[in-house]
């Protein structure tokens, strides 16, 4: 293609530098936006029409033209070629070798910087529902797993020391919780990008009285762009979509963590299906969770996206630059990266074997010092004095070099007169779980409540979606 023939040619006399050809061009990642391109420009030339710019006749040839472009791309059949930088210049060139020059037409008041923007935000928000399936069925799962073995117990724990005992499915929950605010994040972000930029052109409007309220409606976008010269350069929602894949890598990663501690035999608690395990080279007897270390791993890659994108984003004048073109590769690669460790985090999750008696095992009488405190308390002492004594129930057990559940009687009273024979009954752990019933505990009533609440938080996020256009 001689550079009259590129979109941007008209002027250039002199041959491109075939390095700067390769280094400049898109089209071998930003064709998976054909489809949004080929939407975009099907609204585009009804628009063209009612603006008078174009015939009814060639508002059905182009549009027909367009169509078939589509059907190549989707039989797998459309050719790229030398010279098709991106994926819009591969469309319009396709557009004019099925229909004549009148294809040329489609581009009239239409600049490649609204045209990509534009893009972007329709595979966006098309991407988004399946993102949204992938976290959802892995929230699906969590629930599942919580209902059916909600009465497993396990060492809580922080700054991974033993803690309190807990519900296995508190757990769970806990997780399930932090992906439900990914899913409400995802959601906000999707309504910002969801504004119309076609119509901006390249950076000072449309001269043709193009009607943009009909640009809105045809691609079910929910705004109109405020101001030409930020709509062609806003990359908003894709810095925030790569922060929030970060933030969603961060939580999964945490996940894998848990679960890779709770693989060894150090704690037994669970075992991966050899579904989603690897075995050593040298040694015959290891089997690694690889799958979950991948899952922690690639959260490093989806920060590497969003510390770089937002590097490429610091020192952009206004309006279109082409370093924007950095965006969509760590847009596209962040969505396959997302995409891809959700489905094996829910193949894992759901293969995944419980070890209940191991997790049991792992609970210990000096997990219930603090039960200890708390049932001073309930006997009328300050919470700050009752944490003390219950300390010094702990010293007296350890200069004895026994369990604090092993103290005599004569052993509490002399900390306190407070301790009566009741004393026995904080050493049960099912006991101990039950007393956190307010909301948001590990209780069996509250862990239920939770479970309700996130099936019905589910449903909502289910028929809701269902709702959203799809491009």
């Amino acid at each position: 293609m001689t550079e009259g023939n590129k979109l941007w040619g008209g002027r250039f006399t002199g041959a491109v530098d075939p390095l700067m050809e390769k280094f400049n061009a898109s089209i071998h990642f930003d064709k998976r936006m054909w489809k949004a391109d080929l939407q975009g420009s099907m609204a585009y030339v009804l628009a063209l029409h009612k603006a008078n710019l174009i015939t009814a006749e060639e508002r059905e040839d182009i549009y027909e033209g367009l169509l078939k472009v589509s059907h190549e791309w989707e039989a797998g059949t459309f050719e790229i070629k030398p010279g098709d930088e991106d994926v819009h210049t591969a469309n319009e060139r396709r557009l004019k070798e099925l229909i004549g020059p009148v294809g040329g037409k489609l581009h009239t008041g239409r600049s490649r910087n609204d045209q990509v923007a534009t893009d972007m935000r329709l595979w966006f928000v098309d991407k988004s529902r399946t993102l949204i399936k992938c976290i959802t069925e892995l929230v699906g799962v969590m629930i599942e797993r919580a209902q059916v073995e909600i009465d497993q117990l396990m060492p809580g724990y922080t700054h991974l020391q033993r803690a309190q005992p807990i519900r296995w499915s508190h757990w769970l929950l806990s997780y399930a919780v932090m992906l439900q605010r990914d899913v409400d994040r995802l959601l906000e972000i999707r309504k910002r990008t969801s504004t119309l930029v076609l119509g901006s052109g390249a950076l000072a409007g449309n001269p043709f009285n193009i009607d943009r309220e009909l640009l809105k409606q045809e691609l079910h976008m929910e705004r109109i762009s405020l101001n030409s010269l930020d709509a062609v350069s806003d990359r908003d929602f894709v810095a925030e979509f790569l922060f929030w894949a970060s933030l969603l890598g961060v939580h999964l990663s945490r996940w894998a963590e848990d679960l890779i501690l709770y693989t060894t035999k150090e704690f037994g608690f669970v075992t991966l299906s050899d579904a989603y395990s690897t075995g050593s080279s040298l040694m015959p007897q290891k089997k690694n969770s690889d799958s979950l270390e991948l899952i922690r791993g690639r959260s490093g890659r989806l920060f590497g996206n969003c510390s770089g994108f937002m590097m490429t984003l610091k020192g952009i004048p206004s309006t279109y630059n082409k370093d924007l073109q950095e965006d969509k590769e760590a847009m596209f690669d962040t969505y396959d990266t997302v995409c891809s460790v959700l489905q094996i985090a829910t193949g894992v999750l759901s293969t995944l074997k419980i070890h209940p008696d191991n997790m049991v095992k792992a609970l210990s009488p000096d997990m219930l010092a603090t039960d200890v405190a708390y049932y001073l308390v309930r006997k009328g002492l300050p919470f700050r004095e009752a944490h003390g004594m219950a300390g010094l129930c702990v010293a007296l057990a350890e200069k004895q070099n026994i369990s604090v559940s092993q103290l005599s009687h004569k052993d509490f009273h002399s900390v306190s007169s407070l301790f009566e024979d009741d004393i026995t009954k904080v050493w049960d752990y099912n006991t101990s779980v039950e007393q956190y019933t307010a909301a948001g505990g590990t209780s069996k009533s509250s862990v239920k409540y939770q479970i309700e609440q996130l099936k019905s938080w589910l449903e909502s996020v289910t028929q809701s979606d269902k709702s959203v256009q799809s491009i």
